[in-house]
Protein backbone atom coordinates (compact mmCIF):
# COMPACT_ATOMS: atom_id res chain seq x y z
CA UNK A 1 0.00 0.00 0.00
CA UNK A 2 1.48 3.13 -0.98
CA UNK A 3 -0.38 5.20 2.57
CA UNK A 4 1.51 2.80 4.76
CA UNK A 5 4.85 4.81 4.43
CA UNK A 6 3.22 8.07 4.65
CA UNK A 7 1.30 7.50 7.99
CA UNK A 8 4.99 5.78 9.41
CA UNK A 9 6.17 9.29 8.92
CA UNK A 10 3.56 11.31 9.73
CA UNK A 11 3.91 12.75 13.70
CA UNK A 12 1.20 15.11 14.78
CA UNK A 13 1.92 18.31 16.46
CA UNK A 14 1.51 16.47 20.39
CA UNK A 15 3.97 13.75 19.23
CA UNK A 16 6.26 16.50 18.00
CA UNK A 17 6.54 18.33 21.13
CA UNK A 18 6.58 15.74 23.12
CA UNK A 19 9.74 14.07 21.14
CA UNK A 20 11.40 17.29 21.32
CA UNK A 21 10.68 17.90 25.23
CA UNK A 22 12.23 14.30 25.45
CA UNK A 23 15.21 15.61 23.35
CA UNK A 24 15.76 18.56 25.51
CA UNK A 25 15.28 16.47 28.87
CA UNK A 26 12.56 17.74 30.23
CA UNK A 27 11.00 14.45 31.99
CA UNK A 28 14.76 13.68 33.09
CA UNK A 29 14.37 14.10 36.68
CA UNK A 30 10.53 14.57 37.06
CA UNK A 31 8.97 13.66 41.05
CA UNK A 32 8.79 9.80 41.23
CA UNK A 33 10.66 8.69 38.63
CA UNK A 34 11.67 5.25 38.64
CA UNK A 35 9.25 4.60 41.70
CA UNK A 36 6.41 2.47 41.81
CA UNK A 37 2.94 3.72 41.16
CA UNK A 38 0.78 4.48 44.31
CA UNK A 39 -1.93 2.01 44.63
CA UNK A 40 -0.84 -0.44 41.87
CA UNK A 41 -1.28 -3.69 43.21
CA UNK A 42 -4.58 -2.63 44.84
CA UNK A 43 -7.74 -4.48 43.75
CA UNK A 44 -9.46 -2.54 40.77
CA UNK A 45 -11.85 0.33 41.30
CA UNK A 46 -13.77 2.18 39.09
CA UNK A 47 -13.58 5.21 40.63
CA UNK A 48 -10.14 5.27 42.06
CA UNK A 49 -9.60 8.96 40.80
CA UNK A 50 -12.44 10.52 42.63
CA UNK A 51 -11.78 8.75 45.71
CA UNK A 52 -7.85 10.41 45.65
CA UNK A 53 -8.92 13.44 44.43
CA UNK A 54 -11.20 13.65 47.63
CA UNK A 55 -8.64 12.67 49.84
CA UNK A 56 -6.18 14.82 47.98
CA UNK A 57 -7.90 18.18 47.79
CA UNK A 58 -9.66 17.39 51.47
CA UNK A 59 -12.88 17.51 49.70
CA UNK A 60 -15.93 17.38 52.37
CA UNK A 61 -18.11 13.78 51.31
CA UNK A 62 -21.00 15.72 51.32
CA UNK A 63 -19.88 18.19 48.00
CA UNK A 64 -20.72 14.90 46.37
CA UNK A 65 -24.42 13.98 47.13
CA UNK A 66 -26.86 15.33 44.75
CA UNK A 67 -28.01 18.89 45.18
CA UNK A 68 -31.04 18.29 46.40
CA UNK A 69 -29.57 15.88 49.92
CA UNK A 70 -26.78 18.75 49.87
CA UNK A 71 -29.82 21.31 50.36
CA UNK A 72 -32.00 18.96 53.16
CA UNK A 73 -28.45 18.31 55.11
CA UNK A 74 -27.96 22.20 55.03
CA UNK A 75 -31.91 22.67 56.67
CA UNK A 76 -31.49 20.32 59.07
CA UNK A 77 -27.43 21.49 60.42
CA UNK A 78 -29.06 25.33 60.52
CA UNK A 79 -29.84 25.72 63.82
CA UNK A 80 -27.04 24.56 65.07
CA UNK A 81 -24.85 27.13 62.24
CA UNK A 82 -27.00 29.90 63.22
CA UNK A 83 -26.40 29.06 66.90
CA UNK A 84 -23.26 31.52 67.41
CA UNK A 85 -24.46 34.51 65.03
CA UNK A 86 -24.45 37.86 66.60
CA UNK A 87 -27.91 39.03 65.59
CA UNK A 88 -31.43 38.34 64.41
CA UNK A 89 -30.97 40.21 60.87
CA UNK A 90 -27.84 37.68 60.52
CA UNK A 91 -29.93 34.29 61.03
CA UNK A 92 -32.48 36.15 58.74
CA UNK A 93 -30.04 36.41 56.56
CA UNK A 94 -28.58 32.70 56.94
CA UNK A 95 -32.09 31.66 56.38
CA UNK A 96 -32.97 33.76 53.35
CA UNK A 97 -29.63 32.53 51.50
CA UNK A 98 -30.92 28.95 51.92
CA UNK A 99 -34.34 29.46 51.22
CA UNK A 100 -32.96 31.24 48.10
CA UNK A 101 -30.94 28.22 46.99
CA UNK A 102 -34.04 25.64 47.42
CA UNK A 103 -36.22 27.97 45.38
CA UNK A 104 -33.40 27.72 42.68
CA UNK A 105 -33.59 24.08 43.01
CA UNK A 106 -37.19 23.68 42.87
CA UNK A 107 -37.31 26.10 39.82
CA UNK A 108 -34.60 24.06 37.85
CA UNK A 109 -34.26 20.56 39.30
CA UNK A 110 -31.15 18.14 38.70
CA UNK A 111 -30.64 15.31 39.85
CA UNK A 112 -33.02 12.70 41.63
CA UNK A 113 -36.34 13.74 42.28
CA UNK A 114 -35.78 14.45 46.19
CA UNK A 115 -38.34 16.96 47.71
CA UNK A 116 -36.80 19.82 49.68
CA UNK A 117 -39.02 22.11 51.57
CA UNK A 118 -38.32 25.75 52.31
CA UNK A 119 -37.20 26.50 55.82
CA UNK A 120 -39.16 28.16 58.06
CA UNK A 121 -37.45 31.14 59.17
CA UNK A 122 -39.73 32.08 62.30
CA UNK A 123 -38.97 28.96 63.92
CA UNK A 124 -35.08 29.03 63.10
CA UNK A 125 -35.45 32.80 64.84
CA UNK A 126 -37.12 31.18 67.94
CA UNK A 127 -34.74 28.32 68.06
CA UNK A 128 -31.70 31.39 68.12
CA UNK A 129 -32.93 33.25 70.70
CA UNK A 130 -33.76 30.57 72.91
CA UNK A 131 -30.45 28.97 72.60
CA UNK A 132 -29.39 32.71 73.75
CA UNK A 133 -31.81 33.23 76.53
CA UNK A 134 -30.72 29.98 78.29
CA UNK A 135 -28.30 30.60 80.75
CA UNK A 136 -25.36 28.10 80.19
CA UNK A 137 -26.27 24.84 82.60
CA UNK A 138 -23.35 24.90 85.71
CA UNK A 139 -21.39 22.13 85.58
CA UNK A 140 -22.19 19.53 88.17
CA UNK A 141 -20.09 18.37 90.53
CA UNK A 142 -20.14 15.75 92.89
CA UNK A 143 -19.72 16.18 96.19
CA UNK A 144 -17.14 13.30 97.25
CA UNK A 145 -18.58 10.39 98.95
CA UNK A 146 -15.88 8.79 101.68
CA UNK A 147 -16.32 5.45 102.52
CA UNK A 148 -15.37 4.47 105.93
CA UNK A 149 -14.63 0.78 105.39
CA UNK A 150 -13.06 0.71 109.16
CA UNK A 151 -16.18 2.05 110.76
CA UNK A 152 -18.85 -0.62 110.25
CA UNK A 153 -21.27 -1.71 111.91
CA UNK A 154 -21.13 -6.06 113.04
CA UNK A 155 -24.76 -7.14 113.48
CA UNK A 156 -24.85 -10.57 114.36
Amino acid sequence: MANEGYWARYESTIDEQIRKAEERGDFADLPGKGKPLPGIDAPYDENWWIKSWVEREGVPSDALLPTPLQLRKEAERLPEEVRDLPTEEAVRAAVSDLNRRIAEWVRAPSGPAIPVRRVDPEAIVRSWRASRSAPSPAPVVDAPTRTRWWRRRRNG
